[in-house]
């Protein structure tokens, strides 16, 4: 006892046995063999039956179960547990969630399990526990299980060896294109998209007839996915890249139909789920990313889905469906990855790879399946040899039996008088007396007639590798017939996965306001109402103490804005790239829209609709330089601007005008003097370069210039709120560089002048205070009168509040 006690204190107090090894490579071989269990084991589908393991081991365990088509129902959590017990040590959810998409036919293009009950819908609705649904094989899921009982495929211990389980079902039918699969891996995914079974047994016959045929002519047959939810596919080069590399990007949107003012949404993106995608679309018209919606609602039912959209009265039903197609989930990028399991390494396979590889995979299965049946027939036709050389000797071996003291003599005594087998033998010792009527003796010889025909049938089969191709085609077109069915994504010619945002955008005109501190926005034209002269004006912009609105322009939202700063320099952006807002919110700082430099502010904006050399920007600084460049020169839009005009230290630009080579400019300054010249004085230089003289200044600075015929009149503002009107010919035409003449009477009651515009009497006016006011007034209501003036009161102003700018307008 003591001795026995002394080896067990030993072995408990004795040191465990340490194995070095550097950690790196533990690491290494650890992560390896995890990934590879799950890249094997879990996540991805084996190129010939499609399937992930779970979903095998599921369709071989209901198959086991007899659970076919043309049975009862049974409760889903019987198989769960069946498959739990016997092959899929995992957990029970994970079984559960792999059968309930079996059965839904939104996610499966051809499901392959029947369920009765609730499995989850497209809404995202989860499915009820496994103890209220029931299912059963899909007829079709039979078809992936046929000749399994036929030695045509390998089968493994379970994981605790109590039983046995296929490694790949023969599959009759190519799950994996018609179903496709998806699955994230360790370092690498999978997602095949489902196709039409019609139009992919086309294509494998195709191929079976000619193994080099071209990805282009494949294509011929095989038009593109077909996803169970319907839905367009936009475009056919993502297709062809798709089948020709194994990767790629297809653009799916919902399909949609009019219906008076509204849109009615009738099929979906594959994948997506419906609740939320509604939700995400009234997101959008609450943040006012798409306009012209009214009213949102789902009707959809068990006929299908239908989704209405209500419109506004004047909302375009073309620019509000591709708003949504822009920003929601109606349209979808499916991005294809087709990655599958062969010989159990992951590998991206074309889709002739992908057919060549059922093509093999059913060779086999073929091939196997007639080898099982010969030798059957073999077997039977042996048996029935012996039967017969009995029947021909039946007096005799009738006497041989009476005779034979066991049936073991028996035996014996039979394989020595008839040169038969053993088991030619017992089958003679088990046969019925019936079998001695001649009715039964000619069924026997007929019976083996045909086995041997059948013997030789199979032979020739197995020797010519053409009529096993020839079994696979019409077991093929057995399929389409049995199961095709039309097209539900319909492939539309529109290359473009994202629509242009031009198209997305209602073309209107817009008011556009920035601030002296730098904050700019966009407003309908339509929110200002027309005034009459001396009216108090509405708030166009809320402002903080310290701001004012200090430039106002009109564009239309499909024009690009040139943005020219006070360094001289320019910047480009879309009217509809400029926040829309209400007339009384601040706007967006500048410098979130563009990148400006530091103490860098916006003194001009040019709306453009296109770059041509027939046209002209032409410059003035506050130094009274003028300089002329080709419109041309600033087609090249760049992120962080280009320069507009080189400029002295203690210079800045203060307007910028589009013309068209012929037109009169006027420079005006803060101190009321003016000069007015032909812009073919001023000759076109490059980019970069610093311009001439326009006039020349006495303390003053240049406060606007404007371009304007003899017809028009020159509109000048000052900061007190009064103004005139002026024929342009009262100011006469001098050489650029001239001090010029008075522009109007800067008087304390006036003050300095802040714009001049040239205007006709078919143009609006809207002036802008510092305090955030403006009107609008027909310029018609604004007195002409002679240069040398002090003019009239156009805007009646509270105090302390200054003018600081006027913009010409148009009509609504």
């Amino acid at each position: 006892m003591e001795e026995a006690s002394q080896k067990n204190s030993q072995e408990i107090t004795q040191k465990p046995r340490v194995i070095s090894r550097v950690i790196e490579d533990e690491m290494k071989q650890s992560y390896l063999n995890y990934s590879m269990s799950v890249i094997v084991g879990r996540a991805l589908p084996d190129v010939r039956d499609g399937l992930k393991p779970v979903h095998r081991r599921i369709l071989f365990a209901m198959s086991d179960m007899g659970m076919l088509h043309s049975k009862p129902f049974k409760k889903s959590a019987r198989i769960v547990g069946e498959v739990l017990g016997k092959y899929h040590p995992h957990g029970d959810m994970a079984v559960y969630d792999a059968l309930v998409r079996m059965a839904q036919d939104f996610s499966l293009r051809y499901p392959l399990v029947q369920g009765q009950g609730n499995f989850g819908s497209i809404d995202g609705d989860a499915p009820a526990a496994m103890r209220y649904t029931e299912c059963r094989l899909n007829r079709l899921a039979e078809e992936m299980l046929q000749d399994i009982d036929k030695e045509t495929v390998k089968f493994i211990p379970n994981f605790d060896e109590s039983l046995k389980e296929p490694t790949v079902l023969p599959s009759k039918i190519p799950n994996l294109l018609l179903n496709g699969s998806s699955g994230i891996a360790v370092g690498m995914a999978t997602n095949i998209p489902p196709h039409n079974m019609a139009e992919i047994v086309d294509g494998i016959i195709a191929q079976i007839g000619n193994p080099e045929i071209k990805i282009n002519e494949l294509m011929h047959h095989i038009k593109g996915p077909d996803f169970p939810t319907g839905a367009l596919i936009c475009g056919r080069n993502g297709i062809v890249s798709t089948y020709a590399t194994g990767k790629g990007k297809i653009a799916v949107r919902a399909d949609t139909k009019p219906e008076g003012n509204n849109i009615i949404v009738t099929e979906i993106p594959y994948m997506v789920n419906k609740s939320e995608m509604i939700e995400q679309i009234a997101d959008l018209i609450r943040d006012k990313k798409i306009i012209g919606i009214s009213d949102l609602r789902d009707e959809s039912d068990r006929e299908g889905i239908r989704i209405v959209i209500e419109l506004k009265k004047d909302a375009n039903h073309d620019v509000v469906l591709n708003q949504i197609y822009k920003h929601s989930r109606m349209q979808e990028t499916f991005g294809v990855i087709m990655l599958a399991l062969v010989n159990n390494e992951p590998k991206i396979l074309t889709l002739k790879e992908l057919i060549q590889h059922y093509i093999d995979h059913r060779r086999s299965i073929v091939r196997k399946r007639i080898e099982f049946d010969l030798r059957k027939a073999k077997e039977k036709a042996h048996i029935l040899e012996g039967i017969i050389k009995a029947l021909n000797a039946i007096d005799s071996v009738i006497k041989l039996l009476k005779e034979s003291n066991s049936a073991e003599d028996a035996r014996k005594s039979l394989v020595s008088m008839l040169s038969i087998s053993q088991e030619q033998a017992n089958a003679i010792l088990d046969m019925k007396l019936q079998r001695l009527t001649s009715l039964e003796q000619e069924s026997t010889k007929t019976e083996h007639t045909g086995l041997l025909k059948l013997i030789d049938e199979f032979n020739s089969i197995l020797a010519s590798e053409q009529k096993i191709l020839e079994i696979i085609k019409s077991e093929l077109l057995e399929l389409k017939q049995k199961y095709a069915d039309k097209r539900r994504s319909r492939i539309i010619d529109i290359e473009t996965t994202e629509p242009d945002m031009e198209d997305l955008v209602k073309e209107e005109t817009m008011v556009i306001t920035k601030t002296n501190s730098g904050y700019i926005k966009r407003t309908s034209l339509s929110l200002y109402k027309q005034q009459k002269r001396g009216g108090k004006g509405v708030i166009a912009a809320e402002t903080k103490d310290e701001d004012f609105v200090d430039d106002l322009f009109i564009a239309s939202t499909h024009s690009y804005i040139l943005f020219f700063t006070n360094k001289g320099r320019v910047y480009w952006l879309k009217v509809y790239s400029i926040p829309e807002a209400s007339r009384q919110a601040q706007g967006k700082a500048i410098v979130n829209l563009l990148n400006l430099e530091s103490n860098e502010k916006v003194t001009a904006f040019v709306p453009v609709k296109s770059f041509d050399d027939q046209h002209y920007l032409v410059m003035a600084t506050k130094k009274g330089i003028v300089k002329k460049t080709n419109l041309n020169a600033y087609s090249n839009p760049r992120k962080g601007g280009i320069i507009a005009v080189n400029l002295a230290d203690d210079d800045s630009l203060v307007n910028v005008l589009l013309t068209d080579g012929k037109m009169r400019i006027m420079l005006a300054t803060k101190k009321g003097m003016a000069v007015r010249f032909d812009e073919a004085d001023v000759r076109p230089i490059g980019r970069s370069g610093m311009g001439v003289r326009g006039i020349r200044l006495r303390d003053d600075d240049v406060i606007g210039m404007v371009a304007a015929s003899d017809e028009d009149t020159l509109l000048t503002v000052t900061e007190n709120g009064y103004g005139k009107r002026t024929m342009a010919p009262d100011y006469r035409i001098t050489n650029r560089g001239g001090t010029g003449v008075i522009n109007i009477i800067c008087s304390e009651r006036n003050g300095n002048v802040v714009s001049v515009k040239s205007v006709t009497d078919d143009d609006d006016i809207m002036f802008i205070t510092k305090n955030g006011i403006t009107i609008r007034i027909p310029a018609k209501y604004i007195s002409v009168i002679g240069r040398n003036t002090q003019g009239a009161r156009i805007m009646r102003l509270e105090e302390n509040d200054k003018v600081v700018a006027a913009a010409k307008s148009v009509k609504e």
